[in-house]
């Protein structure tokens, strides 16, 4: 059950003299097969809430969208970060992630006096704290959520239109029955994550195409 007032309490509870600016810290994209991780920083106003935010993977679509509309309107700053499928493979999903999340919170043009962190320790803010399930937890991180969601949703259905035969509309980049076929027929795009393939095309032929990538691009 979506419960999105609760989680605007929760943060409303650490508003004080010294934190009027709360910040929530997302990523979306850690497991996919293909594609970049994303990450939002986004700093809400809590004047009122915008019923329906909660952590993206509870929300549906057709409401993430609106959300997403919803949040990017009324939020009183917010940035994005994406990194590509060559870092990722270069320096590893974790810290990838953490460089996103670096980019997220340096693009704020407005200082936050909290940082909410989904479950990543980043060390980036005089004021941090890292919550796990901090997206069904906390309204802010909820919020980044939505917007990390959608942003690399839509980067996907980009994509598909380049490399129709993986079906990235729909999986987004992870490893469905699908996919992992279709990858297996016609090799892969630019957009895999090599690093992530070993099980399915084989160690050694990952490190064939990483140094044929690192050539070619």
């Amino acid at each position: 059950m979506i419960d999105t007032q609760k989680l605007f309490d929760y943060d409303k509870s650490l508003l004080s003299n010294e934190i009027k600016l709360i910040a929530g810290m997302d990523e979306v994209g850690r497991g996919p097969l293909a594609g970049p991780v994303v990450t939002a920083c986004v700093i809400m106003p809590y004047e009122s809430v915008i019923d329906g935010v909660f952590d993206s993977k509870k929300v549906s679509k057709k409401n993430r969208e609106k959300l997403y509309d919803e949040i990017i309107s009324k939020a009183l700053d917010y940035s994005i970060s994406v990194i590509d499928q060559d870092i990722i493979d270069e320096i590893n999903i974790l810290n990838a992630t953490k460089l996103a999340m670096t980019n997220s919170y340096n693009g704020l043009k407005v200082r936050p006096n909290l940082l909410l962190i989904d479950a990543v320790k980043l060390n980036v803010a005089e004021n941090e704290k890292s919550i796990i399930k901090g997206d069904a937890t906390c309204y802010a991180i909820a919020c980044a959520s939505i917007i990390a969601k959608v942003y690399r949703d839509r980067l996907m259905e980009d994509y598909a239109k380049k490399y129709p035969q993986y079906d990235f509309e729909n999986n987004v980049g992870y490893g469905t029955k699908k996919h992992i076929e279709a990858i297996k027929k016609y090799g892969i795009t630019k957009i895999h994550r090599l690093s992530f393939l070993k099980s399915i095309i084989g160690e050694n032929e990952c490190k064939k195409l990483l140094l044929e990538r690192k050539a070619k691009y």
